[in-house]
């Protein structure tokens, strides 16, 4: 029996095309609700349509429906519009369920293959910078010293001056002045700049937060350098890390290098996943 004229075998949702096209309709109305988010106050609704280029009824019309389900909520005292109460458990549910290791793993795995040498997956543990993955690359030789569940130290480690930096003094504060004690002053027997001075770690606090991107040469293992790049959540506060680790000459650590911009950017877009926003785009 010959089918009717015009009768299409496959349903057109599940083709190729449709699922590229998506729904424009929707993604109109999360450029509404991301105009009020970058903006960070409530909006009045012509403020609204200007930023997103919209006619006012149009943008009226996505926020009465924005306000039906929570996501959007209208301030009886001004008439603007802000995020509702259902914005707020959308974000925490994301953060809840964000997991660094499943998110970074793939993209530890590009690093490796693109420049081939092993990297890292770094978080804070009860005793320190502590490694909870790694991918070895191509070009360097497995680095035996350095397995998972080893914890490094905050001040000869990149991933730990990465933590030194950017979590609360109060977090650190006991295991760098165990490190500090520790140290062997200059002339009395260790090698020069084993010492670390309270205007040392100062500066490398410092170096680390102005580059986002930290690095140490000879340090943890002789004859290697690393560069370690941090993760943010949602709330701006430092999860973990990647840390690219290969011999000295062998990677280009300077912190201007297409190695250092390639951690950077993959760390960013790890974090992005946890809902961080780059400061200078909130």
């Amino acid at each position: 029996m010959a089918r009717p004229a015009g009768k299409v075998e496959k349903n057109a949702e599940q083709t190729p095309t449709a699922a590229r096209r998506g729904i424009q309709s929707i993604e109109v109305g999360f450029r509404i609700l991301d105009v009020i988010r970058k903006t960070g106050r409530p909006m009045p609704l012509k403020e609204i349509a200007d930023a997103c280029e919209l006619t006012v009824p149009n943008v009226h019309y996505y926020l009465v429906s924005f306000q039906k389900v929570g996501v959007v909520q209208q301030h009886a005292d001004t008439g603007h519009y802000g995020l509702g109460p259902y914005a707020l458990r959308l974000g925490l549910a994301a953060l809840e369920q964000f997991d660094v290791f499943t998110t970074a793993r793939p993209i530890m795995a590009e690093v490796a293959a693109i420049t081939g040498h092993t990297v890292f997956l770094g978080v804070w543990g009860n005793k320190g910078p502590t490694i909870v993955y790694r991918v070895e690359g191509s070009r360097s030789r497995p680095l035996l010293e350095l397995r998972v569940g080893s914890v490094l130290p905050l001040l000869s480690s990149a991933l730990g001056r990465n933590f030194l930096a950017h979590l609360p003094e109060a977090s650190t504060r006991e295991l760098l002045e165990q490190e500090m004690a520790s140290s062997v002053p200059e002339g009395h027997g260790g090698a020069a700049g084993n010492s670390y001075t309270p205007r040392d770690v100062q500066a490398i606090r410092d170096e680390v937060r102005k580059h986002r991107l930290s690095r140490c040469r000879d340090a943890l293992l002789p004859h290697f350098t690393s560069l370690s790049a941090p993760i943010f959540d949602m709330l701006g506060e430092m999860k973990a890390a990647i840390t690219l680790m290969g011999p000295v000459g062998a990677i280009d650590d300077d912190l201007q290098s297409d190695t250092a911009r390639l951690l950077s950017e993959k760390a960013r877009s790890i974090s992005a996943t946890a809902g961080w926003v780059e400061p200078q785009a909130r």
